[in-house]
């Protein structure tokens, strides 16, 4: 049989977010041994490198409106997007390391040109949806899956030279216990489907997945989990930037990313805001990298 293909994609971005550190994350998820972990389940890694982010002048922190670095976070999402469509062209799965969660921005425009009908899972504490004029502190990894819905600075949204990339009902969020009102009203408006940490308790996350995977299965001809770390509750993944009390525990996301090996839905995926400055010997990246294990084979038996 032919080695499945994967290709690591790093993208060293603190730009969408106010606390630095979080553009080591890639180098923290290598560190933690992501290569050899997956190489022993028999995949073919390619890994990549990092994708240049260029560092913007003080100047440019407020350059347009209520949004931070918009110019920069456009430049490496363009970047992105270009790089992950040639990984799919190729033939390769594409794996990105973050880097803040504004990189999803390009992740999904690179990926959205091979799919009629991209699915997203949203594994986060937050919805992501805001836009310049709802969110409290202008930071654009706040705004991907808006921005990606087509909502938004046309510089973003218009990644690739196309808007939107995703549809609403084409999407799951999982884990959610941060919105902001905006979000509130946006996920009202498009009808989008979230499993908040109410959910999560009350069906247990095994209903939650075989729901999800059920939702988008017959409707989607491909599905993007885009997995940030602040999803998972702060004792388990401490090294993030915006934790949040009460996430999915370490076990429930490795029974989570186990059924979704199991569905053989997933055919892109990115691991995002790991921050080794704000980290414990490496442990956020650690758990990333076991995670990675779980969505790719991975068994104790």
């Amino acid at each position: 049989m032919m080695k499945k293909h994967i290709s690591i994609i790093g993208v060293p971005m603190d730009l969408g977010q106010s606390r630095r550190g979080v553009d080591m994350g890639p180098s923290a998820i290598r560190y933690a041994g992501v290569v050899e972990r997956l190489e022993k389940l028999d995949f073919d890694i390619h890994d990549k490198g990092d994708i240049a982010i260029g560092r913007p002048s003080k100047n440019e922190v407020h350059s347009d409106g209520n949004l931070k670095f918009l110019k920069a976070v456009t430049e490496a999402s363009e970047k992105l997007a270009s790089v992950v469509d040639e990984v799919i062209e190729a033939g390769s799965f594409p794996l990105v390391f973050g880097g803040d969660h504004s990189i999803a921005i390009g992740s999904l425009a690179g990926i959205s040109k091979h799919y009629k009908n991209l699915g997203v899972i949203w594994y986060d504490a937050h919805g992501d949806l805001n836009t310049a004029e709802t969110s409290p502190s202008g930071n654009i990894h706040g705004m991907p899956l808006a921005v990606s819905l087509g909502i938004g600075h046309p510089d973003l949204t218009n990644i690739g030279g196309f808007a939107p990339k995703i549809s609403p009902e084409n999407i799951v969020i999982i884990g959610a216990r941060s919105l902001d009102e905006g979000e509130r009203e946006l996920i009202r408006e498009r009808g989008i489907k979230v499993y908040t940490m109410h959910e999560i308790d009350r069906l247990g996350m095994t209903k939650v997945i075989e729901e999800a995977i059920t939702y988008l299965k017959d409707k989607t001809d491909g599905v993007h989990l885009s997995l940030d770390l602040d999803g998972l509750d702060p004792s388990d993944a401490p090294g993030v930037g915006t934790p949040v009390l009460g996430g999915i525990s370490y076990r429930e996301s490795h029974l989570a990313m186990e059924m979704l090996e199991e569905s053989k839905l997933i055919t892109s995926a990115e691991f995002v805001e790991v921050n080794p400055i704000l980290d414990e010997r490496n442990k956020t990246a650690s758990v990333a990298v076991a995670l990675m294990g779980s969505l790719f084979g991975e068994k104790l038996l």
